[in-house]
């Protein structure tokens, strides 16, 4: 695995938009008030056309724009990191005009952003062999007062922090009339759940055997742990690349066998028949071989939800519980902010006791 050289003070940051551009509030203050932000730290910035554009369908540009954009931004000697300003819907007619052979002949450099950006963070992972991060994307730096992930997403790109834990509340909505600058709406507090079975628990530990069975973070009096090779991403976009021919998952998969691998994976506007029906086809494509463990995000559009006796945990449990690892959900992950900043490729360690989540890097 390649790791890239952390961001370093008086560095540069590149700003590409290969989904969405900030065309439209509060994405175009956030972003102009991240870039402010941004340049009174000292770091110096290179900002890509398409950050301003909306001249393409669901994404900021035609689809051959905005992979020459990424790919000509990725290879320049002009900055040193990149942030993809926004997520949004259709970045995986952008995925055919990426050059991954000139992202895995290049330097790595690290790319920063989540939701649809999964388009280039996991075929980096699997196809270039090159680490990335899933974490928020540009704009959220724009804010007037930081959440503690927003400082955690800078202290993991320059370097100064690979372990993390839980917050303490995530936000459900925001209120009507919120400000444009606003910091995450944190009102919900922090209650994550686990599965874990019998035979891959603490034997002092009393976990549910059977795959409907979920326990709250509290119940949890023993430690939850595992490791291996960190890889996942928005489960609206990894379910279109599975089957095409930028699907080498299979292929990564046993390359790292000996690691054994951690997936995370949360969703964005998928229902939780959606959810269910997403995660088999990942399972039936033998993306889940030599799994340790997976570490499920709180739902966007579908957190809640209940339809025809599916929720959003037997859409998991039931699809994953036959792997016998440790499934933890309702973390830290995606669309309900805040997030954990997460590298993808790299060697992770979990932790999982008393409702607390903590996560580790290994840039190995």
């Amino acid at each position: 695995m390649r790791y890239p050289e952390f961001l370093r003070e008086g560095g540069t940051i590149g700003f590409v938009a290969p989904s969405f551009g900030c065309t439209f509030e509060p994405y175009i203050s956030r972003f102009e008030n991240a870039r402010k932000n941004f340049s009174s730290m000292g770091y110096k910035l290179d900002v890509a056309p398409n950050c301003s554009k909306a001249e393409g369908i669901g994404i900021s540009n035609k689809p051959e724009k905005c992979g020459r954009e990424l790919t000509d931004y990725y290879k320049s000697s002009q900055n040193d990191v990149l942030m993809s300003v926004g997520g949004g819907e259709l970045m995986n007619e952008v995925v055919p005009f990426i050059d991954f052979e000139a992202v895995k002949r290049f330097s790595p450099k690290w790319y920063m952003g989540y939701s649809d950006n999964t388009n280039f963070i996991f075929p980096s992972v699997t196809i270039a062999d090159t680490a990335a991060i899933y974490a928020p994307c540009a704009g959220d730096f724009g804010m007037e007062k930081w959440n503690p992930a927003i400082q955690d997403a800078l202290d993991l790109i320059t370097g100064k922090k690979l372990s993390f834990s839980n917050y303490d509340k995530w936000e459900l909505e925001l209120p009507e009339g919120a400000d444009d600058l606003c910091s995450y709406y944190v009102t919900e507090p922090n209650k994550m759940k686990a599965y874990a079975p019998d035979e891959k628990a603490n034997k002092s530990q009393t976990f549910c055997s059977g795959p409907e069975d979920v326990i709250s973070g509290e119940e949890v009096k023993n430690e939850i742990s595992f490791q291996g090779r960190l890889i996942g991403g928005c489960l609206d976009c990894l379910v279109n690349l599975a089957g095409t021919r930028f699907d080498n998952t299979r292929a990564f998969v046993e390359k790292y066998k000996e690691d054994g691998f951690i997936w995370f994976l949360e969703a964005c506007d998928l229902n939780v028949y959606s959810i269910r029906r997403s995660i088999w086809n990942l399972r039936e494509a033998g993306w889940f071989e030599h799994v340790k463990g997976f570490l499920i995000g709180r739902p966007g559009a579908a957190f809640g939800q209940e339809m025809f006796g599916l929720n959003q945990y037997n859409a998991v449990i039931d699809m994953l519980g036959q792997f016998g690892v440790p499934i933890l959900m309702d973390l830290d992950i995606g669309h309900h902010p805040p997030m954990i900043p997460l590298v993808c490729g790299s060697y992770a360690r979990v932790s999982f006791k008393d409702n607390n989540f903590k996560i580790s890097y290994d840039l190995k």
